[in-house]
């Protein structure tokens, strides 16, 4: 949940996961969609999909125990190095080095490393610095503090160097460039994709979700079925023989940002017949706002539905 997410922001949902999941075995046995309902919100849901596939392989390859080698770790969906060493050093007291976001920026401050930390080249240097500093002894207290410190004094914004240990060799606070590093991601222009979310009620008032396919955005959600614009609809509805009852309404455009482009946004909402031939149940369901199932919705979706709930 902290990889992508502010503490701040995880705690709630973090209590009330562990509340539902106290144990990994509870976790690998229960559904994707109520795990993924639990992380509604928090986004980036590939973490929510690749924590429940570790779960199953600990449950079905390791008995259920953690595994405790860096090469078992690493075959877990969804865990990188970084990752792994804090869990071999902090779990086990391994000696593993950590290279987290908060690691990343303090060694590229004390060592002025100059290049975006995503770049190769920069990712080798840090790793090799990191490597060098790391203790044999008490690694676990040497990796906790630094993460402290990075989440700390040397945070992203209005860093402390007064305070900071540190501070005595640190190459950036020394030659006050401590603004200037670690250096900004390149800047590029986000491409804009648009598309239509068909919001489908039948004469129950229930409204008729999609399961997205597990890979790409909203990957294993349920969201409103799609078209690429409102001429669009009537072959959709043909398609999937469905039969209007009521005039299209167009709702205002809105925006949602990914981290690789911006999606425009247009909802269009109709009543429609609902059609006699038994419907796909693993696609699509029809989903009661009075009595709603416990599934996993991408933000957007979860706001529309709210904004149906409310009613006129």
């Amino acid at each position: 949940m902290l990889q992508q997410t502010q503490v701040k922001t995880v705690i709630p949902y973090y209590q009330h996961f562990m509340q539902h999941f106290p144990d990994v075995i509870s976790l690998a046995n229960a559904p994707q969609d109520e795990v993924l309902h639990l992380w509604t919100g928090l986004g980036y849901y590939a973490r929510a999909r690749n924590l429940h596939k570790a779960a199953q392989i600990i449950r079905d390859q390791f008995a259920g125990h953690f595994p405790d080698s860096m090469e078992n770790i690493l075959a877990l969906p969804g865990i990188g190095r970084s990752t792994a060493g804090a869990i071999l050093s902090l779990a086990c007291q391994q000696h593993h080095p950590i290279l987290d976001g908060n690691v990343k920026r303090i060694l590229c401050r004390y060592f002025q490393v100059d290049g975006w930390t995503g770049q190769t080249r920069v990712q080798k240097e840090l790793w090799s610095l990191a490597e060098k500093l790391t203790p044999k002894q008490r690694c676990d207290n040497f990796n906790q503090a630094m993460m402290d410190l990075g989440s700390s004094l040397c945070s992203r914004s209005k860093p402390q160097c007064s305070q900071c240990p540190l501070q005595t060799h640190c190459q950036a606070c020394l030659n006050d460039t401590i603004k200037y590093y670690p250096n900004p991601k390149p800047k590029k222009d986000k491409p804009v994709k648009k598309t239509c979310l068909l919001i489908l009620s039948n004469e129950n008032g229930d409204i008729l979700l999609e399961k997205r396919p597990q890979q790409g955005i909203w990957g294993g959600l349920w969201s409103f079925p799609q078209c690429q614009d409102k001429a669009e609809l009537k072959s959709w509805l043909e398609t999937h023989h469905y039969q209007a009852c009521s005039p299209v309404q167009e709702q205002p455009e809105f925006r949602h940002t990914f981290s690789h482009y911006h999606l425009d946004i247009t909802p269009l909402q109709i009543q429609v017949k609902i059609p006699p031939i038994v419907m796909d149940d693993n696609r699509f369901l029809w989903y009661s706002l009075s009595k709603p199932l416990k599934l996993g919705l991408p933000g957007p979706i979860t706001k529309l539905i709210s904004q149906l709930d409310a009613g006129p």
